[in-house]
């Protein structure tokens, strides 16, 4: 029987009666203040033989060429093994001014066996909207290692064709985030509540002010802020160290049928309901059997197969829920069953059919 792991998404029977708050910067982000993707396309040279054997490698390596005036006659094949094409990503910080460095990631694109010792060539990296907001160059970390010998073998650790350049791309152009505009700010929670959002307007009126804040949905407060950069950066500082009292999540069971997972959630409740379980089990046994015949007996010997199938069906056990149990009594209920992750899922789906699981069952 596979293990059942089952996680218990509460502290314990003790402590959920308790809130705990929580600071504004751990539960909401400034609107309009975030990171964002570049991507870009170059070559990776100076690998020990095991770049690529593409043609859009070759192609990339003689357009580079050319840009240099260096001119390959036509139809000519470099049979290059040094060159890798690879895609290179990284992610922009906010805030982040012209001439700071940042992180890039390095991936292979053709069939390279490994970016080891390369160096990544002069990249633009672009954004969603087709501008240069990065440049990129600089030698690969690659973690992984392959290698292989004449007779085929070989032998692979890790991923090596991938790599990072730390401050490996220079911005070269500043995003507009917006957060000097107007004469309010917004947060916007990570998790939409409508109890989370009362208690941060409420919490921001009581100690700068009633309508400073006003909730405009479950996600989203709206604050009035200092024009001036400098004091609203202050102002900010002062916000996002403010601790709420966060709503409590909803009900709710989520099942991963892949790993037999199973978090149950603080809330999750059931009526009155009687679970059976019970396993039903198929043994089917081959046994092989030679038959001769005697000497004289003019036939030839044949090999027969004997099955014999055996059907066992163990008492299945009976469990009850009293009317409002808590998730305590539903995990020691679960655990005398011994029911596998399968089992589980079947139990759980017929009490939510009922009507007696009062949660929401999401199997992922």
């Amino acid at each position: 029987m596979r293990h059942l792991i089952l996680v218990l998404l509460t502290m314990t029977m003790f402590w959920s009666s308790y809130s705990y708050a929580e600071r504004i910067k751990d539960i909401a982000n400034v609107g309009g203040v975030r990171s964002n993707h570049l991507v870009g396309y170059g070559l990776v040279v100076g690998l020990n033989g095991s770049g690529d054997k593409t043609p859009f490698a070759e192609q990339s390596l003689l357009s580079m060429l050319n840009k240099f005036g260096i001119k390959v006659p036509d139809g000519t094949n470099t049979n290059a093994k040094n060159v890798a094409a690879v895609a290179v990503h990284a992610e922009l910080p906010a805030f982040s001014k012209s001439g700071q460095k940042i992180d890039i990631t390095v991936s292979s694109l053709g069939n390279a066996k490994s970016l080891r010792g390369g160096t990544l060539l002069m990249t633009p990296l672009k954004g969603v909207d087709g501008n240069v907001y990065a440049l990129a160059q600089g030698n690969l970390v690659v973690g992984g290692l392959d290698a292989s010998g004449a007779d085929g073998s070989r032998i692979t650790i890790n991923v090596p064709s991938v790599g990072r350049i730390p401050n490996g791309a220079t911005v070269e152009k500043t995003v507009n985030t917006g957060f000097d505009l107007g004469n309010t700010i917004r947060l916007n929670l990570k998790n939409a509540d409508f109890t989370t959002a009362t208690n941060l307007v409420n919490t921001i009126n009581e100690q700068l002010g009633d309508g400073t804040a006003k909730a405009l949905d479950a996600e989203t407060v709206e604050v009035m802020a200092p024009r001036m950069a400098n004091q609203r950066v202050a102002f900010l500082s002062l916000v996002e160290n403010m601790e709420v009292v966060t709503g409590d999540a909803p009900a709710r069971i989520i099942v991963n049928s892949r790993t037999g997972t199973v978090v149950i959630g603080q809330h999750v409740t059931v009526n009155p309901a009687a679970v059976t379980h019970g396993s039903l089990s198929v043994k089917i046994t081959e046994d092989t059997q030679v038959s001769q015949p005697n000497a004289f007996g003019g036939g030839g010997t044949a090999v027969t197969g004997n099955s014999e199938v055996a059907v066992d069906q163990a008492g299945g056990r009976m469990f009850t829920f009293p009317k409002g149990v808590s998730l305590d009594d539903i995990v020691q209920a679960v655990n005398k069953v011994g029911a596998a992750p399968g089992d589980l899922v079947a139990i759980l789906e017929a009490l939510k059919q009922s009507g007696a699981l009062k949660a929401e069952l999401m199997i992922i």
